[in-house]
């Protein structure tokens, strides 16, 4: 999976893993980072290798693979810094993902479907599709469910065509307990972070009404005092993004090393090409990310001239 992995990532992930070992295959998970905590209920989560805290092991594992499953990431370079060790494995990568522009070259077989509402459907639909639907029980079922729900913005999103609530259905048949899966990702966080929430929209939102735009900047200062820890930032964009009229809403949050950028749009504004162009990013036409090397102040002044350059689709809404 991808570093820093979201519901998606792990819930994808996951469920193939409990699939290969029902086929009798001998799987490991391995994610480049850490992840969120709230993450942490999944079935099997125990087991996943963090890259970063066990590289001799991972490597190892790398090694002596015959298959590796990329997951929810389709550039070798979203694996931070497994990407030297992904590039030269001599097993065969194969790809299940639903990003945009994938690094096709280094993949032996599989798909980057932009169609799909999340990895979680297309791990689904290679379960069902390959005969072994009745394999899929309640372990598997809330693995699926939490990375296609998460994606899809708990279903709201316009990639949530028909094929996702047929799927749900079918999750529901086979015994998926759904409630149980929203408490443990929505109702599971510490109290700091809904006061750091409550200053951050407070203290670090900017609104640009003439571009319909609203820009959230958090300081690395910030993150220090409110012990901020992965996964917390999650979701935080939508916030800005659920304003009346907002018709783009971005986070810049310095991370140290780099500033990351969260991207989400609605309508018919494309933040995969606007963080591709401003921000070394990328994703989905209504969701993306990015990074800059430059200092938070600079990526600030970047996106003011970004919105700027794109005055005329932004102010059109």
């Amino acid at each position: 999976m991808h570093q820093k992995p979201d519901g998606d990532a792990m819930g994808s992930t996951l469920g193939l893993f409990h699939f290969l070992n029902k086929l009798g295959h001998s799987c490991t998970v391995i994610s480049p980072t850490n992840w969120a905590s709230f993450l942490n209920w999944m079935p099997g989560c125990d087991k996943v290798i963090d890259y970063e805290n066990n590289v001799e092991k991972a490597d190892k594992l790398i090694d002596d693979a015959d298959w590796i499953f990329c997951l929810d990431f389709n550039i070798l370079s979203r694996t931070k810094r497994m990407e030297e060790k992904l590039t030269g494995t001599t097993a065969k990568r194969i790809l299940i993902d639903h990003h945009r522009e994938p690094q096709s070259a280094v993949f032996t077989y599989g798909i980057s479907d932009i169609e799909k509402s999340s990895t979680a459907e297309m791990v689904y639909d290679l379960i069902i599709d390959s005969g072994h639907g009745g394999l899929i029980d309640p372990t598997i079922g809330e693995c699926l469910y939490a990375g296609v729900m998460t994606d899809t913005g708990s279903f709201r999103f316009p990639s949530t065509k028909a094929s996702v609530h047929k799927m749900v259905s079918d999750l529901k048949e086979k015994g998926l307990e759904h409630s149980h899966v929203h408490e443990e990702l929505f109702d599971n966080f510490l109290e700091s972070r809904f006061r750091f929430i409550g200053h951050v929209l407070l203290n670090r939102m900017q609104v640009f009404y003439e571009y319909n735009t609203a820009l959230i900047t958090i300081p690395q200062a910030d993150l220090i005092k409110f012990n901020v820890k992965t996964g917390d930032t999650e979701g935080l964009v939508n916030y800005a993004l659920s304003i009346q009229g907002i018709k783009l809403a971005v986070v810049i949050i310095d991370r140290g090393e780099e500033r990351k950028s969260s991207f989400r749009s609605k309508g018919g504004f494309d933040v995969n090409t606007f963080a591709r162009t401003y921000f070394n990013g990328g994703g989905h036409f209504n969701a993306a990310g990015g990074f800059n090397k430059e200092s938070l102040d600079e990526v600030v002044e970047k996106f003011k001239t970004a919105i700027k350059e794109n005055k005329d689709q932004l102010s059109s809404y």
